[in-house]
């Protein structure tokens, strides 16, 4: 089994199946630990905003999610909690992703997470596919990989 991953392809699932192996759950880990973060940024905003931030808690929350998911996507292809779990998202070619690129995972993951069904769909794509990937995955060519694969 070869471990080597080089920016000119994303490693084959059949082949390199350790960058891949238990990869949903350490989603699902990592996004609880984001959206805790995220929970906890909004109880200070809010504090610190006088409760203005509790008024507007859907427009304001969908803007720190927004914020904290592309920063830190697009500092180190993952988030906080995606750290934690050692985890990282690639693109197509094996390179983290760009600014532009976090941009449009994120919003796509904003999106999907609005809607119930479509945040299913995506779901069931990530547990159903070789290489693990939801809608927002889809829609910049993404894979969520195993850091300690690499």
């Amino acid at each position: 089994m070869s471990h080597t991953m080089s920016c000119a392809a994303l490693p084959d699932p059949t082949y390199d199946s350790a960058f891949y192996e238990g990869v949903v759950p350490k989603r699902l880990f990592a996004w609880m630990i984001d959206a805790t973060l995220i929970f906890v940024m909004m109880l200070l905003l809010s504090l610190f905003t006088a409760g203005i931030a509790f008024l507007l808690w859907v427009p304001v929350h969908l803007g720190v999610a927004f914020l904290y998911r592309w920063s830190t996507i697009k500092a180190r292809s993952a988030t906080l909690g995606m750290r934690l779990m050692n985890i990282e998202l690639r693109g197509p070619t094996g390179a983290r992703l760009t600014s532009a690129e976090a941009a449009v995972h994120t919003g796509s993951y904003l999106f999907a997470a609005t809607f119930f069904v479509v945040q299913l769909i995506s779901i069931a794509m990530m547990i159903g596919r070789p290489l693990n990937r939801g809608l927002p995955d889809e829609a910049v060519g993404a894979v969520m990989l195993n850091c300690s694969a690499a």
